[in-house]
């Protein structure tokens, strides 16, 4: 049926062509706006003055003599009526227009006799013949996968899908904006590495014919920021792709948006107070308001966060004492979970794994989880109260992480032997451990400041939005159809 449909607009293309219209035009008239003469339409109809408006004609209702036609453009939608008696082109248009069609339409605007807004048209030129027929209105894409993978047409048919994406542009200026006006700077860092750090996630391999050499797509934002520092530069962010070799999920994609961002001379405390103020001004901006559904529930993002200490939470889930267990133990209690860990899972991999499957569903109101094991996070500093745990702190939410921060760790000496702990994890298997990164221990060595910083994806949008990241992300990498 649709090669049928796309067979007949092909002969409707040669039928233009053939009567020496160009079905693709170079420019388009255009002097307003649909959403702009809708806004003043009053004031345009009494002028009776000739405008072009542009669109995809998205329904055609054919009455013989006359064409009613809804041509849309992003700002909004409108009628426009086609007489055979005043269309000098009216024969031809009316023999080859199709619903999915670019027009522009030259004309007053008017209202019919139903009291509906409308343009008279006067001139009518194709911009651009579409030669697939669009969904139809009562049944559409309604299939997840279809409408990920012809996204484009899930824009045309859904205007609630381009809202969305709308409200991603906003979310990401505000934080933006808001760090700026902290005073940092934003700065652009290799996605190509040839140690990949920051994080503990398989990394994408790719070969750069110039140098000769494999490298690695980004991981994370981290150490290339935190080099800045000892550079001299005392707050920078960054905004850009990071890429993980890892399982999808509702809640994971391979490549996406992460804002990092450090600050010399802070801690992890004032890490907390800044980004709770962050949080709530982006969610407001984005939502409109401070409180939001997911998943049912109301979830109020405007009251004090509450601060929620690691190990005391997982020990009055589990029973379990994370900074005194053995590996042995962990491992025992986390198949008795159902949990399958790798058998080259480490003491902090298999707390993290608990802590998954028994503490973070359980926490739906935002709050700060801090202070963890030491084994859980290479990269943060060590408690100066008891240093088995870091300064470290996650903001969760909806029973999932949304953004983690710390005081970073910049002792060259425990953090080379955190990554030599990591690096014998690698060497037992486990593909996400930590990379020794010799560059970053060589710039640690001339000296980083005291400094805190912070991480988050785009995960908190899908959150806010109650829906799942691919779903919130324009182009999705899916696998290849047919495959």
């Amino acid at each position: 049926m649709r090669e049928e449909l796309r067979s007949e607009r092909l002969q409707k293309l040669k039928k233009m062509q053939d009567a020496g219209i160009a079905p693709y035009p170079i420019s388009a008239k255009r002097t307003h706006t649909i959403g702009d003469a809708r806004k003043k339409f009053g004031a345009l109809a009494r002028a009776k003055k000739k405008l072009f408006l542009v669109g995809r004609v998205m329904g055609v209702r054919d009455q013989g003599g006359v064409l009613f036609l809804d041509l849309r453009d992003q700002s909004g939608q409108i009628q426009a009526v086609l007489k055979k008696d005043t269309l000098p082109n009216f024969d031809l248009i009316q023999s080859v227009i199709d619903r999915g069609d670019f027009l522009s339409v030259g004309g007053v605007l008017f209202k019919t006799k139903k009291g509906e807004e409308s343009i008279d048209a006067k001139e009518c030129t194709m911009l651009a013949k579409s030669l697939l027929p669009l969904p139809t209105e009562w049944f559409g894409l309604e299939n997840e996968e279809a409408r990920l993978r012809e996204r484009y047409v899930d824009l045309v048919m859904h205007p609630d899908t381009r809202t969305v994406f709308e409200k991603k542009a906003i979310f990401w200026n505000t934080l933006r904006a808001f760090l700026v006006k902290e005073g940092f700077l934003e700065v652009e860092t290799p996605v190509l590495e040839s140690t990949p750090g920051g994080a503990e996630a398989e990394p994408f391999v790719t070969h750069h014919n110039a140098l000769g050499e494999d490298f690695y797509l980004r991981i994370s934002l981290e150490l290339p920021l935190k080099k800045l520092l000892v550079g001299g530069f005392e707050k920078v962010f960054e905004i850009g792709r990071i890429f993980r070799n890892e399982g999808m999920s509702r809640e994971h994609l391979q490549d996406y948006t992460q804002l990092e961002f450090y600050w010399a001379y802070a801690d992890y405390v004032a890490m907390m107070d800044l980004t709770e103020k962050m949080y709530k001004e982006v969610i407001k901006k984005t939502k409109g308001s401070s409180k939001t559904v997911w998943n049912g529930t109301t979830i109020d993002w405007g009251k004090k966060w509450e601060k929620v200490g690691y190990v005391e939470i997982f020990k009055k889930e589990n029973k379990i004492d994370p900074l005194v267990a053995s590996r042995e133990e962990l491992d025992g209690y986390a198949r008795s979970l159902g949990i399958k860990p790798e058998p080259f899972a480490g003491k902090g991999r298999l707390i993290d794994l608990i802590y998954k499957k028994t503490v973070r569903p359980k926490l739906l109101a935002p709050c700060f989880l801090i202070d963890p094991p030491v084994e859980i996070e290479p990269l943060a500093k060590r408690s100066p109260k008891d240093p088995r745990r870091v300064e470290r702190f996650q903001i969760v939410g909806c029973g999932t992480e949304l953004g983690k921060g710390f005081s970073e760790l910049n002792d060259p000496i425990d953090q080379r032997a955190r990554f030599e702990e990591q690096m014998n994890l690698r060497a037992a298997g486990d593909k996400e451990a930590h990379m020794l990164d010799e560059d970053y221990l060589n710039a640690l060595e001339y000296g980083m400041p005291p400094a805190a910083g912070f991480g988050m994806s785009e995960r908190l949008f899908a959150i806010l939005m109650d829906k799942s990241v691919r779903e919130t992300t324009l182009f999705p990498l899916l696998k290849t159809k047919g495959k």
